[in-house]
């Protein structure tokens, strides 16, 4: 167990709340229109879930009108 507990470690440099922060990240930035390319994560997890996040919302940014902007 000591092997697979080593091996988890390196490969789990991410959690589920870490997804969720990457995700939530990339979808202020894309809601408010920020490039793709200021993409801060370093693993692929958290790059995929970021950049996610901010197509979901560069969609979103689409689909409402600006005039909610004081």
């Amino acid at each position: 167990m000591g092997d697979t507990n080593h091996l988890a470690e390196e490969e789990q440099q991410w959690s589920l709340e870490s997804l969720n922060k990457a995700y939530q990240k990339g979808y202020m930035a894309g809601l408010t229109s920020h490039s793709l390319n200021q993409q801060p994560y370093t693993a692929d997890v958290l790059q995929a879930a970021w950049e996610a996040g901010w197509s979901d919302g560069q969609e979103q940014a689409l689909l409402q009108p600006q005039s909610r902007s004081a």
